[in-house]
């Protein structure tokens, strides 16, 4: 298997495939990203903050201008640095969420775009599991629309085995 730069595997993606990622996210998911989600990258994140985004994408040796965060969280993001940034969101307001990231994704290229939600759990303990799942459905057409690579990580103690089977069924693999 690959690895990235610090020695850590790559996560197994597929380029312009949907891919539900089990583990909690912490920085290092994102270090493990395969060098092309780098190209061209929207992470949607419940975690991070842009400037730990921006030291990641550079420890990994790539432009930070070619991310972008879609920051999702309660508290105001200050941020003045490469990395394009949506304005932030509230994790419980999907509706938001998803007008921010139609406003982001104008900075993906279809067939070469990745996505990454960094805590798809985050997304279910703001909001009812129904409109996640909504939301999230209509994330994994519209990438699939345009050909762009998704990958959503979820921590496996979050969800029951049945909304987590739910989400499985969304993509193409589960790694």
């Amino acid at each position: 298997m690959p690895r990235s730069d610090g020695g850590e595997r790559t996560i197994p993606v597929e380029p312009q495939r949907q891919t539900l990622v089990t583990s909690s996210f912490d920085q290092q998911t994102l270090a493990r990203l395969p060098e092309a989600a780098f190209e061209n990258l929207l992470v949607v994140s419940t975690g991070l903050h842009p400037k730990r985004i921006e030291r990641i994408v550079r420890e990994r040796g790539h432009d930070p201008r070619q991310v972008g965060v879609l920051p999702v969280t309660g508290g105001d993001v200050d941020y003045d640095g490469p990395l394009w940034v949506a304005d932030r969101t509230s994790p419980a307001d999907l509706t938001g969420l998803s007008m921010r990231f139609s406003e982001a994704a104008r900075h993906l290229e279809p067939g070469v775009g990745w996505v990454c939600v960094d805590s798809v759990s985050t997304l279910y303990m703001y909001a009812a599991s129904e409109r996640v799942y909504r939301f999230l459905s209509q994330l994994v057409s519209k990438l699939d629309a345009q050909s762009m690579t998704g990958v959503y990580c979820v921590s496996r103690g979050v969800l029951d085995d049945q909304e987590y089977a739910r989400l499985s069924d969304l993509v193409d693999e589960v790694v």
